[in-house]
C-alpha cells in the first residue's frame, strides 16, 4: 500500500457530523452550509443532520478561510481558487512521478 492509499484510508476512517466539524473548523454551521452549496466540501448524506464530513473537508475549511480573509474573496472565488490549488498539487505530483519513471528508464 502506497502513503497516498494510507492517507486516502485514514481520511475516510475519520468523520464528522456538521456541529463537530463547526467546533473543530472553529466556523459557524451557517458558512459550512455555505461552503457545500460552493461545492468547497462535499458531505456524504442527504441531509444537513445526516451529513459526515472527512479530514479533508476540515482541511478545505481552514484553507478557504484563509483564502478569504487574506484575498478578501467571496465563497465562489474562494471555491475555484481551491480547485486550481488541488489540480496545480495533482500536476506536480503527475510531474514527479514521470520524472522518476524518466529517470529509471534512462539507466537501461
Amino acid at each position: 500500500m502506497s502513503h497516498y492509499d494510507l492517507g486516502q484510508l485514514l481520511e475516510e476512517a475519520e468523520t464528522f457530523s456538521l456541529t463537530e466539524l463547526s467546533q473543530k473548523g472553529r466556523v459557524s454551521v451557517e458558512i459550512i452550509i455555505e461552503m457545500v452549496e460552493f461545492n468547497i466540501i462535499q458531505p456524504a448524506g442527504h441531509s444537513a443532520e445526516t451529513w459526515q464530513f472527512s479530514l479533508r473537508a476540515l482541511a478545505r475549511i481552514q484553507k478557504a478561510l484563509r483564502l478569504q480573509r487574506d484575498l478578501e474573496i467571496n465563497l465562489s472565488g474562494v471555491a475555484l481558487a481551491l480547485d486550481l490549488i488541488e489540480e496545480i498539487e495533482n500536476l506536480k505530483t503527475e510531474i514527479s512521478r514521470l520524472e522518476h519513471f524518466v529517470k529509471l528508464h534512462q539507466t537501461e
